[in-house]
């Protein structure tokens, strides 16, 4: 539970960075360049982090989670993914998951980042916030959006084993509708993944 509580605190001081920017035209967001490095010194504490597919823990433990909200937040705007990077390791069932395998992304200081960019002619502000229970979000434009952004997943395939353990692949796509009509306008592709799993995708017999 204490890491869980670190946790809240590596994400307040990173949310402090970063709430409240606005990402102008032709501009590109930087996951690191803005909340710098999560050491001991500027107050970030330990939390859990994901070490080859092994939990350990680290300063800054956590703000993943920041990054993977960031990442869902683009791909619900105008906004351009520059940079990402997915999760090498499928670590957690499915269980309470409430949005597609692979729609992460990953974050280590100071070389695995998360980098956005403004191709449109609009200001984009991003806005997170903290509650007791929940981490928030919100992008703010100077102009109303038309469209309506949806991912969905395609060609899921489990294959496997090798050596005892199984991988997942998957690919998302972006749907595009009018916001007003909701009339398809476009389908993109997002991004494939695949990730070695960490846990026994099927039930034992009698299970």
């Amino acid at each position: 539970m204490w890491l869980q509580y670190n946790k809240i605190e590596n994400l307040r001081l990173a949310i402090a960075q970063i709430d409240g920017l606005v990402i102008q035209p032709n501009e590109v967001f930087s996951f690191w360049y803005l909340v710098g490095n999560p050491t001991k010194q500027r107050g970030f504490q330990l939390g859990m982090v994901l070490d080859n597919g092994k939990v350990s823990t680290g300063y800054g433990g956590g703000l993943c989670q920041l990054a993977n909200l960031i990442y869902w937040m683009t791909l619900h705007s105008p906004l351009s993914v520059k940079e990402r990077w997915r999760h090498s390791y499928d670590v957690f069932p499915d269980v309470n998951r409430t949005l597609p395998f692979g729609s992460g992304a990953t974050v280590s200081y100071n070389y695995i980042d998360l980098q956005i960019e403004n191709k449109t002619p609009h200001q984009y502000q991003l806005c997170l916030w903290l509650t007791d229970e929940h981490l928030c979000r919100a992008i703010h434009s100077d102009m109303e959006s038309h469209y309506r952004y949806e991912i969905v997943e395609k060609n899921h395939l489990i294959s496997g084993p090798v050596a005892g353990k199984y991988m997942r692949q998957n690919q998302l796509f972006r749907k595009i509708c009018d916001r007003h009509t909701n009339q398809l306008l476009d389908e993109e592709l997002i991004t494939e993944n695949c990730a070695l799993m960490m846990y026994a995708p099927l039930l034992s017999a009698g299970k």
